[in-house]
């Protein structure tokens, strides 16, 4: 039997906006999971420049480009995917002055805790516990 042909790593980058101890995460249309606003890296982008575009696209927040700042990178099995099928997700540090909203993509923006992980799917759960190590939330 022929091996199964190894399926693509699906490249995120995600922005971890931290007030009060919260973090910002989004739910997206007809669904009931919380994620972090970003998405995928488009071909020629840098993880930098599409965690700008994607926190405008989603948040509707314009992030101060000197506050972005690589924290992590996480790589799980991809929510929805096939078995064998990871997300390498960056997760940046950013701050903005604009008070976060839903846009045409997201349904709900919400402030959440480690306490909410189990409404995640497994790159939200680790960025949670991950944050939660850096002493960033609770």
């Amino acid at each position: 039997m022929a091996e199964l042909a190894k399926l693509p790593m699906i490249l995120v980058a995600a922005v971890a906006l931290v007030r009060d101890r919260r973090v910002l995460m989004v739910t997206a249309r007809g669904r009931e999971v919380i994620y972090m606003p970003g998405g995928k890296i488009d071909a020629g982008e840098t993880a930098f420049d599409a965690v700008i575009r994607e926190a405008r696209e989603e948040i509707s927040v314009d992030l101060d480009p000197t506050s972005v700042a690589e924290l992590f990178t996480v790589t799980v099995q991809a929510h929805g995917e096939p078995d064998g099928r990871l997300v390498e997700m960056r997760v940046f540090a950013g701050s903005t002055n604009d008070e976060p909203i839903a846009s045409a993509e997201v349904d709900a923006v919400h402030w959440v805790t480690t306490a909410d992980a189990d409404r995640c799917p497994p790159a939200g759960r680790e960025t949670l516990a991950r944050l939660a190590a850096l002493d960033l939330i609770d």
